[in-house]
């Protein structure tokens, strides 16, 4: 039977921050492979596959070496939750290739406002002004960052928006599957059914990597089971209001990334669209730690 965490804010605030670090990292090569830095550009699903295949192996290897007792996985939770997860991740992947790496982070923090509005007619919950007003502020982020004017409009800043919208639903079902099982048992079971989902669709687009491809591949695997590993266990130690916040130092780590690896420098509209969607994210967390009291 699984067995809650005990409470620890510190830690997990912590690991939340840790998880962002990997997770930039993952973009940061992703982008590498994408673009072409690393030998001929991959396909973004080549890349989200090759990013299960290690995550897989690394996962994989911890149980086998822990071995933690494992419970009855819920099957349809965890296609829910791998099929959306594999989708945002992929054109998470390719937006990257085409826009800075903040303006698709900042983009990335609207799942939590999509899962918000999809909550209302899947999980029956019910939204209040306050965080009705909270999605429309980082929104209206977002629209700022898709700089809607014919001279300047980011075409790929759309994969961005639809991979939060996705992953908007995906946390639908991290939420159904929150409680249920240890968070060991949930990679696993994650990592092994995003990667059969990956096999199948990379057979269309799969080229032969190089060998310093194959170790971003590697990277990319290892760094987002370090990150799930991190992001998990510190949401089983604290309330998801309180570490929401910290998952925001995403931006910071990408943006870092992207101007060490690509010179990349966040311009003012860039900086305004991702304060505004801070800003929101930040107003519906606060709201939903106040919910939940």
């Amino acid at each position: 039977m699984f067995v809650p965490k005990t409470q620890n804010p510190a830690l997990a605030a912590l690991l939340i921050f840790a998880a962002t670090a990997f997770i930039a990292g993952t973009t940061l090569l992703a982008k590498a492979l994408g673009t072409g830095v690393l030998g001929p550009a991959l396909h973004p699903m080549q890349i989200s596959h090759g990013r299960f295949l290690f995550a897989f192996i690394a996962i994989g290897t911890a149980v086998a070496m822990m071995r933690p007792r494992l419970s009855r996985p819920h099957w349809g939770l965890h296609v829910g939750r791998t099929t959306f997860g594999w989708a945002g991740v992929t054109l998470m992947f390719a937006s990257v290739a085409y826009i800075p790496m903040a303006d698709a982070t900042a983009i990335s923090f609207l799942n939590p406002v999509f899962a918000m509005v999809l909550a209302v007619p899947l999980l029956g919950e019910r939204v209040g002004p306050w965080r009705w007003g909270a999605a429309g502020i980082a929104l209206s982020g977002a629209l700022i960052l898709l700089r809607p004017t014919p001279e300047s409009f980011q075409p790929a800043a759309l994969l961005a928006l639809t991979a939060a919208a996705v992953m908007g639903m995906e946390l639908i079902f991290i939420k159904k599957l929150s409680g249920r099982e240890a968070p060991i048992q949930i990679l696993l079971v994650n990592n092994a059914m995003g990667l059969a989902i990956a096999s199948a669709a990379v057979l269309t687009v799969w080229q032969a990597p190089t060998s310093g491809q194959w170790a971003a591949l590697a990277g990319i695997g290892v760094l987002m089971a370090c990150a799930q590993a991190c992001f998990v266990n510190g949401m089983a130690r604290a309330d998801a209001s309180f570490v929401a916040p910290f998952s925001y130092a995403t931006l910071i780590f990408a943006a870092l990334y992207d101007f060490a690896g690509f010179g990349v420098v966040p311009d003012a509209i860039s900086l305004t669209g991702a304060a505004i969607i801070l800003g929101g994210a930040l107003i519906l967390a606060w709201r939903e730690a106040l919910v939940a009291q």
